[in-house]
């Protein structure tokens, strides 16, 4: 079977590749297009950004605790002071970060799976993705958060989806 721009009649990207180097040109475009690498990738790069966002976040904070088994943190040397919140910020970032990437990975998921059974792209796949997301994140906390998750997470991915599917105008 012949894709365009990888091999077979007409050249394209793969002109002059050997047949093992053709193959291996295919594996990687169908790896890089399967819904387990996008949620992968979709999970990794929420990460980054949760970690990111957490830290920053943390850095604001005002709600650190004033005292330390009894003690004013005020009242500790610089240095503790320093360490307990720095230990305070990278556990913080770290929860956020973990968030960002589960959600990411599922979303990019659900999305990904929904499309391959519709096959088309359309803010319909959006729509059922973040219902599906926002539904599956908050199930635990009973049926009106499941709906209200759904009703959110459905709104939010698909304003975002449209935003992003808007032509650039120059």
């Amino acid at each position: 079977m012949a894709y365009p721009g990888y091999g077979g009649m007409g050249g394209g990207a793969t002109a002059g590749m050997s047949e093992q180097e053709q193959q291996m040109v295919k594996w990687m475009k169908h790896g890089s297009e399967s819904c387990l690498t996008k949620s992968i990738m979709a999970g990794a790069m929420g990460g980054l950004l949760g970690g990111a966002f957490g830290l920053f976040m943390s850095s604001m904070a005002y709600d650190t605790p004033l005292s330390a088994q009894g003690q004013q943190i005020t009242s500790l040397p610089v240095r503790e002071q320093l360490k307990r919140g720095l230990k305070d910020m990278g556990s913080r970032s770290w929860s956020s970060a973990k968030n960002f990437a589960m959600i990411g990975g599922i979303y990019s998921g659900v999305e990904c799976t929904i499309e391959g059974f519709r096959a088309k792209s359309d803010l319909q796949n959006s729509a059922m993705a973040g219902c599906i997301t926002g539904a599956g994140l908050a199930y635990k906390a009973g049926p009106q958060a499941a709906l209200f998750g759904c009703g959110g997470f459905a709104a939010f991915s698909t304003a975002i989806d449209a935003y992003m599917r808007m032509p650039e105008s120059d």
